[in-house]
């Protein structure tokens, strides 16, 4: 039996892609081949409707310009889409000029952060090069979030990059990709921690089925990783994300809705809704 329901829930942090648009080049091998085919916010509705999902926050997949203003165009025409994390190249001298032309395109008032797959950077200090910084810096002159979809030996970066930039909020994805598989904390943990230490961070309580090994999780494999964002970021500054379809490879969306339910199960009923909708809805002024 799950834990406790909260009655209204936002989804913070979910895909959808169409391989007729465009290829998504990162699904490549046997172990992601089960998401290699088109996913769409009609195959979503029902699932996260079933789940007493009442908002969404649609998440950029590639670095390409092209795919922020259909994402808006769906969140337009969208009851349930009400916001999108899009991208931009942040090391053009001309960002605050494409984000203020973004929030003039049909759906622009729903842009509500931006990202970077930092992830595939190879220089793990990326976030700290002066352009990249000046990308930052234009970001948070928008009133718009950072999402940060990095791995753990890149935190120390983030880090550095929230104390350089205390006007923006940076939104750590998938808990900075912590090592479950092996079943180990460190030096994730103290870094997390660190990010956490700041005032202009949040992190999303998701993408954690899929960092275990997908065929054998349990909720057991997944707690000492929740229990140290929910002690370091605290709910207030903590969200829920489904990160579907992703999620697809390890669970079902009501399995990922049910699991984060009861990850958070000792926490009161305020603090439930705060992370399964408030800060989602206050970070990205949803």
């Amino acid at each position: 039996m799950g834990a406790a329901v909260t009655p209204e829930l936002v989804d913070a942090h979910h895909h959808v892609w169409d391989l007729s648009v465009r290829d998504q080049e990162w699904i490549t091998g046997d172990a992601l081949a089960p998401i290699r085919r088109n996913f769409s916010l009609a195959d979503l509705e029902p699932e996260a409707r079933a789940a007493g999902v009442a908002a969404t926050v649609l998440v950029q997949t590639v670095t390409v310009a092209e795919e922020t203003p259909e994402f808006l165009a769906l969140a337009a025409e969208s009851d349930l889409v009400a916001g999108v994390v899009g991208w931009t190249d942040l090391t053009h001298p001309d960002v605050a000029d494409t984000l203020a032309a973004m929030r003039q395109l049909s759906g622009g008032q729903r842009l509500v952060g931006i990202r970077h797959q930092v992830q595939g950077e190879p220089d793990p200090q990326w976030l700290l090069r002066p352009d990249v910084r000046r990308g930052l810096a234009a970001i948070g002159a928008a009133n718009l979030a950072y999402d940060l979809i990095v791995l753990p030996h890149q935190l120390p970066a983030c880090v550095k990059a929230a104390q350089e930039h205390p006007e923006l909020t940076l939104v750590l994805d998938h808990l900075g990709k912590p090592p479950i598989a092996s079943g180990a904390l460190e030096p994730w943990a103290a870094a997390v921690r660190a990010l956490a230490a700041l005032p202009n961070t949040v992190c999303k309580l998701s993408g954690l089925v899929t960092e275990a090994d997908p065929k054998t999780w349990t909720v057991d494999d997944l707690r000492p990783y929740a229990d140290t964002v929910l002690d370091a970021f605290g709910p207030d500054r903590l969200m829920f994300g489904s990160d579907w379809p992703v999620c697809t490879l390890a669970a079902t969306y009501a399995e990922v809705v049910d699991t984060a339910r009861q990850l958070t199960e000792s926490l009161s009923d305020c603090e439930r809704t705060a992370l399964f909708a408030g800060t989602a809805t206050r970070v990205y002024a949803l």
